[in-house]
């Protein structure tokens, strides 16, 4: 059987997300005791910014917030609606890898469409609104910022040698 450059070129993109989702499920898995719930300090959210880099690995963090949340946060709602909010913030951040060319300013909006989106999840935990609504809200945008804002940096800075655009 002869492996084309294309075949060659889709099991290294499988792989890769793999590696990601194994790093995501490893890294939240580690600081388990805040990775869930109305405050979230999640390493593993430094990953979001891969898509910065290179949008097709989007697929390997999401994976690995689905998984997750599946199996180790609150269940099936909760991969649902987390899985619903990485995708639309990776998505959103994917979709301007051609419009915003500066690194920095991707970074940036990264980080903005992940706060933003917190309140997906807020919802999750206080559907019925309110008070609950807001102060989750506020908390998981916080933790969400905070740790998104640290990583960004730092992603920066590894991206400069590891070149995660040249990756898949």
């Amino acid at each position: 059987m002869q492996y084309t450059v294309s075949t060659n070129s889709k099991v290294k993109a499988i792989t890769m997300n793999g590696i990601v989702m194994a790093l995501y499920l490893g890294l939240t898995i580690l600081v388990a005791p805040v990775s869930s719930g109305p405050i979230q300090f999640r390493i593993s959210e430094s990953l979001n910014h891969l898509v910065v880099f290179n949008r097709k690995l989007m697929w390997g963090v999401l994976g690995g917030v689905v998984v997750y949340n599946f199996f180790f946060g609150f269940g099936a709602m909760d991969a649902l609606y987390g899985g619903l909010q990485s995708f639309i913030s990776l998505g959103l951040t994917a979709l301007l890898q051609k419009r915003v060319p500066n690194v920095i300013a991707r970074l940036a909006l990264n980080t903005l469409f992940f706060t933003a989106t917190m309140c997906i999840i807020a919802f999750m935990l206080a559907p019925a609104g309110g008070a609950a609504f807001w102060g989750n809200y506020a908390t998981l945008a916080l933790s969400e910022f905070a740790t998104m804002a640290v990583a960004a940096p730092i992603m920066y800075w590894i991206n400069k040698s590891v070149h995660f655009e040249k990756r898949l």
